[in-house]
């Protein structure tokens, strides 16, 4: 196991307690114990250290692929005091709830969903892919162990709705109190498919980051759902959008910052030792004022739409489009399972480029390519239209799930994807690649 390379490396660590599978009989080694001893107060009498409110808890990496990944170190009293307003208030999330969210130990979702613990709540763990051995293996555990908090992603949601499986139809979901999703804007045909083929329950899109292990915006339960949108800012998070001149501005894109600073900012970088990267990564852009890199608009009813991250906005034109707006029409689309589009320098201007990863069955021909112009034209405007839409047999994704748009079109201009470790697909980069000579086209 990983863990133990990682332990043996480490001398102040006195005892790693495993969390065995239910079924799995493990030889523990060294300074491994059983996690049960670790609950058994009769054999257990560790006197834990009392330490600073700021005492570094987590070490976190960014997952991007364009350099070399933030280490960021996450401080102790900062992020239980973010967990906790977001659980208890935003999630409403109470001592007896068995909160589940499919993740990775290595995204920040993971994190999260522990920190359910001081709330009282049981978290439910799965290892294993979301739709084996069908596509309704996630929504059996929502019956099979009282789940009340159901949290996912736009993409695992999508993918059980164009599947044609109706979770209500199959499964019971009594105890289910909220839907959460994260990892990506949800789309409007995502939210009318949870109510008509789930449940109907809160359905809190929640958004933040690595950076703070936590949200700038999420679930309100007192307030209504609006499709497409992100209920309210997060409680102790000044979040704005800003114009390019680092104006407040409502009901336009901007970029997401915050104004003042939060409980689970990072203490700081790893080796960053005099702060430069830190100060880097958030503070250059709109000096003193964190931005995050995300493309939002903050609407008249103060909720927050979320069109992706502002270093990925398209700009044919100089009109500024966030890549959600073509990315939900287009997978909306039964022929389509998955997209990425990227601007690509032509000529003095940009063209947006779109890759599609079509059905089975389905072919890329002159009448889907027609199809999909008319169908993003109807959703949104013409200067939205790509120039170019091409065929691909997977999107480039981070371990976590992330469209990598960056790195495609690093790829697509010959550049080195310097970070390629993050990523969970990195084979799909090199048909990118096979398509340089088309794309000069």
């Amino acid at each position: 196991m990983k863990i133990r390379e990682v332990s043996k490396l480490i001398p102040s660590i006195e005892a790693v307690y495993v969390v065995p599978f239910t079924e799995t009989e493990i030889e523990f080694q060294g300074n491994e114990k059983p996690w049960t001893e670790l609950l058994d107060y009769s054999i257990n009498k560790t006197i834990f250290a009392q330490l600073p409110f700021d005492h570094p808890l987590y070490i976190l990496y960014s997952s991007g692929t364009t350099g070399l990944p933030k280490s960021i170190v996450h401080g102790a009293g900062g992020c239980l005091l973010k967990h906790l307003t977001e659980h208890r208030y935003h999630s409403d999330i109470n001592p007896g709830d068995r909160v589940f969210y499919f993740t990775t130990c290595g995204w920040m979702m993971w994190n999260w969903l522990v920190s359910s613990l001081a709330s009282g709540a049981t978290i439910i763990l799965y290892d294993g892919a979301p739709t084996f051995p069908d596509t309704g293996r996630m929504w059996e555990l929502i019956d099979d162990h009282q789940i009340t908090h159901f949290g996912t992603s736009p993409k695992y949601l999508g993918a059980v709705n164009k599947a044609g499986y109706s979770p209500k139809k199959n499964n019971q979901l009594n105890s289910l109190k909220a839907i959460l999703s994260t990892g990506s804007p949800l789309p409007g045909n995502l939210f009318s498919w949870i109510y008509e083929e789930v449940a109907y329950v809160p359905v809190m899109s929640i958004a933040g980051g690595t950076d703070l292990a936590g949200c700038f915006m999420g679930g309100n339960p007192n307030l209504p759902v609006y499709s497409e949108e992100l209920q309210c800012k997060s409680l102790g998070m000044n979040t704005l959008a800003y114009d390019a001149a680092g104006n407040s501005v409502e009901c336009q894109k901007g970029e997401l910052v915050c104004a003042t600073p939060f409980p689970s900012m990072p203490i700081y970088f790893w080796k960053d030792y005099d702060g430069e990267i830190y100060h880097g990564a958030y503070f250059e852009k709109f000096p003193g004022v964190w931005t995050h890199g995300d493309f939002i608009e903050i609407t008249e009813r103060g909720g927050v739409i979320v069109y992706g991250r502002s270093d990925t906005v398209l700009n044919p034109g100089g009109v500024r489009i966030g890549t959600s707006e073509i990315y939900r029409p287009v997978e909306e689309m039964s022929e389509i399972v998955d997209s990425l589009v990227v601007a690509q320098s032509w000529g003095n201007d940009v063209r947006i480029v779109l890759f599609v990863v079509l059905n089975k069955g389905i072919i890329l021909d002159d009448e889907l390519i027609s199809k999909i112009k008319a169908t993003i034209r109807s959703d949104a405007t013409t200067r939205h239209i790509p120039s170019r839409i091409l065929e691909i047999q997977d999107v480039p994704r981070t371990i976590s799930g992330k469209k990598v748009e960056k790195a495609v079109l690093q790829t697509i201009k010959g550049e080195r994807v310097e970070n390629i470790s993050a990523l969970a697909n990195p084979e799909s980069l090199s048909i990118i690649a096979d398509l340089r000579e088309e794309l000069k086209k």
